[in-house]
């Protein structure tokens, strides 16, 4: 379990110990802070000599937050949410069809996304500096928008990831899933207003209801290489995905992602 603060992870650590009966070595806990590209890269190298095997890399990591901040060469969300996901997907990928081919299995990779990312109109895909120049410049940024936005980001990256290598000649399962709105750490609860208090009370699952997603996700077969996973099933994501104008959003959007993690670390792209 790879967690930012270590004492939060050994809680969660006991949660399931004591909610399950395992023994106290079934669960390890890790640390890695997506906002550091070399924590990111140390907790691979950890990841991709310690365990034997990874039949399934949930990455359901994320900050949403509507004050700017930076972390690394980016506003701290799209670090956080989408270069620093796809940084720790394809530095492992090589573990995962290491697994796949050692013991005769299908391992997966599950995004963790979200159905907010419905909600954005991403007029930034049209930006003629860029896209992420345009979402990195603060006196453009729309910090309201900016986690479902984020979240379109991760869903089209996951596709074309998919589409560059296809399932049927592709031994791990790449998808992404929506747990919906959970009742969980993100975005803080001790700063809710009364009014956001009474809306996760009404609306929103328990974080057992969203984990659920994951579970199936992660365990779910080829058939879902590439698709958006919600309420244990394919569904169809955002219309602005669809279409030709999509799939040129989609491919720009890759590029852009793939050029900054050549940044990051020269050839890594070639692990997928």
């Amino acid at each position: 379990m790879a967690v930012r603060s270590i004492e939060k992870g050994e809680d969660a650590k006991r949660a399931i110990q004591e909610s399950t009966g395992c023994e106290p070595d079934t669960v390890e806990v890790w640390a890695l802070d997506l906002s550091s590209y070399d924590s990111v890269k140390a907790f691979a190298t950890s990841a991709a000599a310690k365990l034997p095997r990874i039949d399934a890399l949930i990455e359901n990591a994320g900050i949403a937050s509507v004050e700017w901040s930076m972390a690394e060469d980016n506003e701290s969300m799209l670090t956080v949410n989408v270069i620093s996901t796809f940084l720790l997907a394809y530095l492992l990928l090589p573990k995962l069809r290491e697994t796949a081919a050692r013991y005769n299995t299908r391992p997966n990779l599950t995004i963790v996304t979200s159905d907010m990312h419905y909600t954005v109109d991403f007029k930034e895909k049209d930006a003629p500096e860029g896209i992420f120049s345009c979402l990195n410049n603060p006196k453009k940024a729309d910090m309201a928008n900016r986690y479902p936005l984020s979240k379109l980001l991760e869903v089209f990256i996951v596709r074309e990831m998919a589409a560059q290598r296809p399932a049927e000649s592709y031994p791990v399962t790449i998808n992404m899933t929506n747990p919906g709105l959970c009742d969980s750490g993100l975005g803080g609860t001790a700063t809710r207003s009364l009014l956001a208090k009474i809306f996760y009370f009404l609306t929103a699952r328990s974080c057992e209801v969203g984990s659920r997603n994951l579970a199936y996700s992660a365990s779910a077969g080829p058939e879902t290489h590439g698709q958006y996973l919600d309420r244990c099933g394919v569904q169809t994501p955002a219309t602005i995905t669809a279409g030709v104008v999509g799939m040129n959003t989609q491919r720009n959007v890759w590029d852009e992602v793939n050029a900054k993690l050549e940044k990051i670390q020269p050839g890594i792209t070639k692990n997928l």
